[in-house]
């Protein structure tokens, strides 16, 4: 009579199964950095994109709200995949995704309640991003807790990591600033260089975009659609 034998289990990973950090969960991570980023190849959330890059402060601290939000959701989402009715599933990760956002928005207002009115609306906003329902759908329900906190946080960084760029361009060409700080000497103003006005519209974000997408596809060449 064989006997059965219990594998170990740490974060709902067994340890005789797939290492941690194997080389495809560190894609998880890595791929929306790059060849996978949410913003510049899957073209998604492209709206806050434009709305809160005008400075890196709220940006930073838009990604750090999405990155919480997004590997909480994703984690929380894939320990209930087997309960979740068909039907309802879309709801359920509505009801998960608001919870999320609700507690992070509380702790901007009472951590950092500035910043928490720049981004105002935006917060809230995180609940219907395509990016966060799209990687519960797609990855939270059928896979692991582990995966899925891997997927979550890895395409929540990649967003993050395009706002954090655009955020830069913007303020640094725009104000002379990052994160407030003067970065452009005044020797520079004093010989008649000008800060661009225009760097602080909305359509600079898009054409900033615009710019790093072009340089991606020209750096990697597979991500050129073929028509």
């Amino acid at each position: 009579m064989s006997k059965k034998t219990n594998k170990p289990i740490f974060l709902f990973v067994a340890k005789d199964k797939e290492p941690l950090f194997s080389k495809k969960n560190r894609s998880l991570l890595t791929d929306p950095l790059d060849d996978n980023n949410p913003i510049t190849v899957q073209v998604l959330g492209i709206c806050s994109a434009l709305a809160i890059t005008v400075q890196l402060e709220p940006a930073i601290v838009m990604t750090i709200s999405v990155i919480a939000v997004m590997g909480a959701s994703n984690v929380i989402v894939s320990l209930l995949r087997n309960l979740i009715p068909n039907r309802i599933r879309i709801i359920v990760q509505l009801v998960v995704v608001a919870s999320m956002v609700i507690l992070v928005d509380q702790i901007l207002r009472a951590y950092a309640y500035d910043v928490s009115k720049q981004l105002s609306i935006f917060i809230g906003l995180i609940i219907t991003n395509c990016i966060v329902m799209g990687r519960l759908e797609a990855f939270a329900l059928g896979n692991g807790v582990w995966k899925s906190l891997l997927d979550g946080v890895g395409n929540a960084a990649g967003y993050g990591f395009m706002l954090i760029l655009v955020a830069f361009f913007r303020e640094l060409f725009g104000s002379g600033n990052l994160y407030g700080y003067q970065i452009i000497p005044e020797s520079f103003y004093e010989m008649g260089y000008v800060n661009n006005g225009f760097m602080l519209l909305s359509p600079m974000a898009l054409i900033t975009v615009g710019v790093i997408i072009w340089l991606q596809r020209a750096r990697n060449r597979k991500l050129i659609e073929k028509g």
